[in-house]
């Protein structure tokens, strides 16, 4: 990959799959299939990639499994394959973090790019009116920040390549899908241009007028920074990444947040 993660992680881009180095525990990849996520598309009964992406839920460090669990944090790492979804670019089908048994609340999320070229979209509701939408664009090294609550998808908007992220979120994690689904998706579609560049398409099932569009930024108000990788900054303070599985513990951050 094009990114030092700093925890060794490595891609399969023929299998869609993860291997992991000496000193790093990982699962096998799930995989989510055409299928899985047609409901969601513009073109419900398009072609695309199939997997068309993987995930691998709870890597890490042998040495750090402990605190991993006592913080109740997870990594995950997912792999987007190239290509296209019909006329979309090939992207998840976008979903809300489901309420936390840990901290009885929905949780945000930490990605960080580590392979390719990518947009993050998100809302801040799932309701007919979706509130502000969003759409950051991310490069290897990018860091973006998803609040507790919003409904978001991870876009590879590169045609050409393998996009690959890793993430920081709760261990009990959970996904809802259901409000997106009935809505056929989420409120904007990514669709490619012939520039190569994302065309957004409104989705009519919402009351939605403009989206806003930006490259991803640094958080020091989370003291996350562009230059740290998202992986080694756990290694070096655990408690930085709190926010994470207690997003309580910075409720003010959260009021109006900005992506």
């Amino acid at each position: 990959m094009n990114f030092d993660p700093m925890i060794d992680v490595r891609l399969s881009p023929t299998t869609l799959s993860f291997g992991y180095g000496s000193g790093v525990f990982g699962p096998r990849c799930e995989f989510r299939r055409m299928n899985d996520i047609r409901s969601s598309l513009l073109e419900p009964h398009c072609c695309g990639p199939d997997p068309v992406y993987a995930i691998a839920m709870d890597v890490g460090k042998i040495s750090h499994r402990d605190e991993l669990l006592r913080r109740s944090l997870l990594f995950g790492v997912v792999a987007y394959a190239n290509g296209k979804l019909g006329k979309e670019f090939v992207r998840s089908q976008g979903h809300v973090h489901a309420i936390s048994r840990h901290c009885q609340c929905s949780t945000p999320e930490l990605l960080e790019i580590w392979q390719g070229s990518a947009v993050v979209y998100m809302q801040e509701s799932v309701e007919d009116d979706p509130g502000r939408c969003f759409a950051l664009e991310a490069e290897p090294g990018d860091k973006v920040v998803i609040p507790p609550g919003w409904a978001h998808c991870v876009i590879n908007v590169d045609p050409g390549e393998v996009m690959v992220f890793g993430a920081w979120c709760v261990r009990d994690y959970g996904f809802d899908y259901g409000a997106i689904r009935a809505h056929g998706g989420l409120a904007w579609f990514p669709l490619s241009d012939e520039s190569r560049g994302v065309k957004w398409e409104r989705n009519p099932t919402y009351e939605v007028c403009s989206i806003i569009k930006r490259h991803s930024r640094e958080y020091p108000e989370l003291n996350v920074w562009r230059e740290m990788p998202i992986y080694e900054q756990f290694s070096r303070n655990p408690e930085s990444l709190r926010w994470i599985s207690d997003p309580a513990k910075v409720a003010s951050t959260w009021q109006r947040f900005e992506p």
